[in-house]
């Protein structure tokens, strides 16, 4: 309790805070922020140049092949490219898978780990920005990995003048195949990394679940095949993210599948297969959402 006097000798003094008078950005330019800065995140750019290593070399890597048909198509006067466009992010899978499985977990995992979250929203967004921000940036992060090795091959095709309306109509159904496995296997990836705030535990579990399914799937199409249900084949390819973008460009890319018998989906599967990419996604974005509306995140 203080005496007269000594409320007498209070003094308020001046520190130099002022209210912040400038422009205030709103929340559109936090959400554009974190996309952007998750984006940069996952080719490790803004961070030491150890961790620019893995992703780069991984797309150097990714972007070799494409350069190798180049040289082989210019030099050999070849009528087409070894790989079709539409195919190239299939062919490259396990680089792919290898990318996700570094990147995702460096988007979200690291978040949980350091308890970082109260300050993304202390800012003006919410949980459902948070998520679509970082699915945003896999995704766009993915599609520049599997688009600019594209771009190579496409333009080496023009170069070694195999036909400029061949060449552009399978760079464009190339376009639409990445576009459907980056958004698709981006989701898949971010999904599996939110639920571990280990970086190791969330690469050993990317890489699982993108890449089981897939070892389970063909075998059991090449049994069907010495079984003669050829039907079946393609029914398979519904439970493995990489035999559903395979078959999904293969009914209506006019790509070739990888599935045994040569077998291609019929137009009715190939609108299952659509549809199962389209709930596929759904569920990861919904499932994310719900995963972020826990509390204590």
């Amino acid at each position: 309790m203080t005496t007269p006097g000594q409320a007498a000798d209070a003094r308020i003094h001046d520190i130099g805070y002022r209210r912040y008078e400038g422009t205030r950005l709103g929340a559109r330019y936090a959400r554009w922020s974190l996309l952007v800065h998750s984006l940069r995140g996952a080719y490790g750019l803004g961070r030491s140049a150890r961790s620019k290593v893995l992703p780069w070399g991984l797309f150097a890597v990714m972007a070799l092949p494409a350069i190798v048909m180049v040289a082989v198509a210019s030099t050999a006067g070849t009528d087409e490219l070894l790989i079709e466009h539409t195919r190239y992010a299939l062919e490259m899978e396990p680089i792919v898978v290898l990318f996700l499985a570094m990147a995702a977990p460096q988007l979200v995992s690291l978040d949980l780990r350091f308890k970082t979250m109260p300050l993304y929203f202390s800012r003006p967004i919410s949980r459902t920005d948070y998520v679509t921000a970082k699915y945003a940036a896999l995704a766009a992060a993915l599609f520049l990995f599997t688009t600019v090795p594209l771009t190579v091959s496409y333009a080496g095709g023009l170069l070694a003048e195999l036909g400029f309306v061949d060449q552009t109509s399978g760079y464009l159904r190339g376009l639409v195949a990445t576009a459907v496995l980056s958004v698709l296997y981006a989701g898949i990836a971010l999904l599996v990394a939110s639920f571990t705030p280990k970086r190791g535990f969330g690469v050993a579990a990317v890489i699982g679940v993108l890449t089981i399914p897939g070892f389970a799937v063909f075998p059991l199409q090449s049994l069907m095949e010495t079984q003669g249900s050829e039907d079946a084949i393609g029914w398979l390819g519904l439970f493995s993210p990489a035999s559903l973008v395979d078959g999904l460009q293969g009914a209506f890319l006019g790509g070739s599948t990888v599935f045994p018998a040569d077998v291609e989906p019929t137009a009715f599967q190939g609108v299952i297969y659509l549809l199962a990419v389209a709930g596929l996604v759904a569920l990861c974005l919904l499932l994310l959402l719900r995963r972020y509306r826990k509390a204590g995140i």
